[in-house]
């Protein structure tokens, strides 16, 4: 956006919504000015500096909370602390994925950023299973849809081989909404001015407390990290490794969510746990779905554009 851009969204804002067209006018322009800050400097590291077999991505995971968790769950025995590459899925995707050749690589992802960011030529496989895996009353993809896709493509892997395929799963939790303690306004609802506003810009308001915030992102954490156990009982992997593509802002240098761009280390910083899988056969997933192959030809035939963006919408991504 430019300074132009800002100044006509302003005073249509102000003349909506008055004072509170200023304050959010006032936090636009200061998120452009930390964003024109971080794109000076390079940050983070890849995810393929380091070694992996199996790569967990928790969805905007912040590194405290999983610090916090850690006590409760039985696979999380030390917490690392990893600079990531980006502050929004769609940067991650970019800095990770878009720099190097991924034909090493099965990716399974619940994050519609996928359609534009993820070139499915660039991997060995790219399963999205968002496409026929979201749920619309809930307004995300439920952890186990990424699960079942997960495990039958790591059953396909030769995982004893000298240099196995790589698997990356990517769930969506705990990114918000929240699924086993949602909160207002999780789903992207209109405010009394018409103005889409999801749960950061009702922390940043002040129309949700700290406290009710974080509890609800700390129970979709424990939600995905439940489902990750049924993987982990039911992955061959040797190393596996749980991390998140950013964390999120709950009023860090004035900071709600996850802007791209940002040099802050509330998003920066992310975990980084290392343990490993077993495939026990304790599971067997689903096989409802269709292929990608399929679901790709389907998409172009009924408007994909427009389901992809009302799925980023949802989750706060427009």
């Amino acid at each position: 956006m430019t300074f132009g851009d800002w100044v006509e969204e302003s005073r249509e804002r102000v003349r909506k919504d008055g004072w509170r067209g200023v304050d959010k006018s006032a936090y636009e322009l200061y998120k452009g000015f930390l964003r024109r800050v971080g794109e000076r400097r390079e940050f983070g590291e890849s995810v393929y500096d380091h070694p992996w077999d199996a790569l967990v991505v928790l969805d905007g995971c912040r590194f405290d909370c999983m610090c916090e968790v850690a006590p409760e769950v039985p696979f999380v025995e030390r917490v690392w602390r990893f600079e990531s590459a980006g502050t929004r899925s769609d940067e991650w995707m970019r800095e990770n994925f878009g720099k190097r050749d991924c034909s090493d690589t099965v990716h399974v992802t619940a994050n519609p950023n996928s359609a534009e960011h993820l070139d499915a030529g660039n991997f060995g496989r790219l399963e999205e299973v968002w496409r026929d895996g979201w749920d619309d009353e809930l307004g995300t993809v439920p952890a186990r849809a990424v699960t079942d896709r997960a495990i039958l493509a790591g059953r396909d892997i030769d995982w004893r081989a000298d240099d196995p395929t790589k698997l990356v799963v990517h769930y969506m939790q705990p990114h918000f909404p929240s699924i086993p303690a949602p909160l207002p306004g999780d789903a992207m609802s209109r405010d009394e001015f018409g103005e889409r506003v999801g749960v950061w810009e009702r922390l940043r308001r002040g129309d949700l407390s700290t406290e009710q915030v974080w509890r609800s992102y700390r129970e979709n954490l424990h939600y995905v990290l439940s489902e990750v156990r049924v993987l982990l009982d039911n992955l061959g992997a040797e190393r596996v490794v749980i991390t998140a593509d950013h964390g999120n802002g709950f009023g860090e240098w004035y900071v709600y969510g996850h802007p791209d761009s940002t040099p802050i280390s509330a998003l920066r910083d992310v975990p980084w746990v290392v343990t490993s899988g077993t495939d026990t056969g304790s599971y067997e997933p689903e096989r409802w779905m269709k292929t990608a192959e399929t679901l790709r030809e389907t998409d172009a035939s009924d408007g994909a554009d427009a389901s992809v963006e009302e799925r980023l919408s949802a989750l706060g991504y427009r």
